[in-house]
């Protein structure tokens, strides 16, 4: 190992000082942001559930979404992906015009029965809100894509409640199999600041129970393997099943507004067809009912198709509630094939299924020891893990690049090639 110099230490005093400075910047602005869009979500959830009808005009907001975005937001359509790609090769400032078009269009989505998402908001909103500071402080392009990654972070922790899965997503995110540590220190301060920025303004996340995890014995190891690799499964499904629809929709309808317009009338007559108003929206009730009592085994399903249709005809949000919604069913659905807990495969089935559509399986156990208790931890990463595996290299982020790939063998390479 190389000789490193004695004064090592202080010379890192600048660089501790300068991104606490930074990332606590990154973080009020994203903590604040992010408390104000969760308390508007909560707002038009609220409308929407006590005025039904309004699914209707889901064709209507989707075309006015679509339209806004054709005119002002074609630089930042690409969204989390437009993040992700600026980190590995950096261009330009993402412009601010973002975050409103991004927090707009995710509301409306919401208030008219879209099934999205907020992590994709929170995330994008606090991406281009720190990268305002690169003009500000004059960063080159190094201590930019540090920035970028501690605004991903500090958006994805205020949102959830989760600061040190929101460090580690940040991180993690960018390429399959590979991490960069000199982004650990803004990352988690960044995360750990902008969640109790998000708290300060009186936001309060959603508490799942799971009870007691019990002892970890070798079938409920089995269990959980065999429950991940159908969690990998379904990741790779909505993943693929997304990309897919939305490829077939632009070649299909060449106007972008008139995308989420057409999406907009199939969602709507789906909805009131089926009475599938539970299957709109984030599915908070839903979820939680998934840890308390037997849910229906076509929940997750459901929610899927719905979500796809959703993003696939290009309304705003995110994916990963939706994906945690799916999850959770799911476990719920396998708990009494696998002689298992409904909450706590449940919970295992909420993170990990996103581990497997997003390749993020350290950020994902993390969030589940946060959110369920340090217990859950080993069985978590062990459902992470094989979900992240049997997920292939594919995901929800097209951006995200294969830094190493999951495993050795043929099914790898060719994935690597892709």
């Amino acid at each position: 190992m190389r000789k490193l110099s004695n004064f090592e230490p202080l010379q890192l005093l600048p660089f501790i000082g300068r991104w606490l400075l930074l990332a606590t910047l990154v973080a009020a602005l994203a903590g604040t942001a992010s408390a104000f869009f969760l308390h508007a979500l909560d707002l038009a959830t609220a409308w929407r559930e006590a005025h039904r009808w309004i699914v209707w005009l889901l064709p209507v907001a989707g075309m006015a979404v679509g339209l806004a975005y054709h005119r002002l937001g074609k630089q930042v359509d690409a969204g989390n992906n437009l993040l992700i790609e600026e980190i590995h090769d950096p261009r330009q400032v993402v412009p601010l015009r973002m975050v409103p078009l991004v927090l707009g269009g995710t509301v409306v989505s919401h208030l008219f029965g879209a099934s999205v998402g907020r992590e994709g908001t929170a995330v994008q909103m606090g991406g281009a809100l720190a990268d305002q500071l690169t003009h500000v402080f004059h960063l080159q392009r190094d201590d930019r894509r540090v920035l970028l990654m501690s605004g991903i972070a500090a958006g994805f922790a205020s949102v959830f409640g989760t600061p040190l899965a929101g460090a580690i997503f940040g991180l993690e995110v960018l390429a399959i199999g590979r991490m960069r540590y000199d982004a650990l220190f803004p990352c988690i301060v960044a995360a750990f600041v902008a969640d109790r920025v998000c708290t300060a303004w009186g936001i309060h996340h959603t508490h799942y129970a799971i009870g007691a995890v019990g002892a970890i014995d070798a079938w409920r190891v089995l269990a959980v393997v065999l429950a991940g690799i159908v969690f990998g499964l379904v990741g790779m499904l909505f993943a693929t099943a997304a990309h897919a629809l939305g490829a077939l929709v632009k070649r299909l309808i060449a106007y972008p507004p008139l995308r989420p317009f057409a999406g907009g009338v199939v969602i709507a007559t789906a909805v009131w067809a089926l009475d599938a108003h539970r299957y709109i929206g984030l599915g908070i009730p839903d979820i939680v009912r998934s840890f308390q009592a037997p849910m229906q085994p076509w929940d997750f399903l459901a929610k899927l198709v719905f979500t796809v249709a959703s993003l696939g005809t290009g309304f705003k949000g995110g994916e990963v509630t939706p994906l945690f919604y799916i999850g959770a069913t799911l476990g719920n659905a396998l708990a009494p094939l696998l002689h298992m807990p409904f909450a706590l495969l449940a919970g295992i089935g909420f993170v990990a299924v996103f581990a497997g559509a997003a390749n993020t399986p350290i950020a994902t156990t993390l969030m589940a020891m946060e959110l369920f208790g340090a217990d859950i931890g080993p069985l978590a990463a062990i459902g992470c893990v094989t979900a992240y595996l049997f997920s292939g290299h594919t995901g929800i982020y097209r951006a995200q690049r294969i830094g190493h790939r999951k495993h050795h063998g043929r099914a790898a390479e060719d994935g690597r090639r892709a």
